[in-house]
């Protein structure tokens, strides 16, 4: 059973957003390098989930989705919202990987929030998204694994809908750019037609989506996760 979450009063200061650049650090900076191999000597996909060690700036695909970052002094703490207990189990083992700690809660509609402690390490994630995404930023395969896991959903025979942050309309055109640029252009799902959401359809594209993200995480349905 994970730990029962904080009982912290949050300052002023909530913020929701996309992701920032490829690689990079927690600042925004890119760090560009040759194409990397796993054990067995095979090439990775550039910029795949598998090509890098997992950094705190991927957090910034969970605010692609439906996350969000808010700021207390010095320090901060990411959150989100998901609608399945396979989400929880996930994300929480996501954010152990990256040294941060985590709790959940049932929400109303079947619902679970999963958010991290507050703490110095997300400042810097907090302070890029101060006034929205940073300005050309980048999905990565890291990024896009996390913003599936919280909030992706297959639409069968031949598509998937990634989730967005419902407050978030000012994100949306450039989380678009983003997809599109990472060779996954989708099309914008309106909340009224059970958005918001980027819906990727094409055998292409989501064969695209599975080879950035990678393969299905253990407590994922087979079904739930692009092959």
């Amino acid at each position: 059973m994970f730990p029962a979450p904080e009982s912290d009063t949050p300052t002023p200061g909530r913020r929701r957003g996309g992701a920032p650049q490829n690689r990079s650090s927690q600042d925004g900076s890119v760090q560009n390098g040759p194409p990397q191999t796993d054990d067995a000597g095979r090439q990775l996909v550039f910029f795949g989930a598998d090509a890098a060690e997992p950094t705190v700036a991927d957090l910034a695909g969970l605010l692609a989705g439906p996350g969000e970052v808010v700021r207390m002094g010095g320090t901060a703490r990411l959150s989100v919202q998901v609608d399945a207990a396979w989400r929880v189990h996930v994300l929480v083992a996501e954010l152990a990987s990256r040294g941060l700690a985590a709790s959940w809660e049932p929400t109303e509609g079947a619902r679970h929030a999963v958010r991290t402690s507050y703490t110095r390490v997300l400042k810097p994630l907090a302070a890029a998204w101060l006034h929205g995404p940073p300005p050309a930023f980048h999905l990565t395969g890291r990024r896009l694994r996390l913003w599936l896991a919280a909030a992706g959903t297959p639409e069968p025979p031949d598509g998937f809908l990634l989730r967005l942050g419902a407050d978030d309309k000012q994100c949306w055109e450039s989380i678009g750019d983003a997809l599109a640029a990472a060779g996954l252009a989708g099309t914008l799902v309106d909340p009224g037609e059970g958005g918001p959401a980027y819906r990727i359809t094409g055998r292409r594209r989501l064969a695209r989506l599975a080879e950035l993200v990678g393969g299905a995480p253990s407590a994922a349905p087979a079904a739930a996760w692009p092959t």
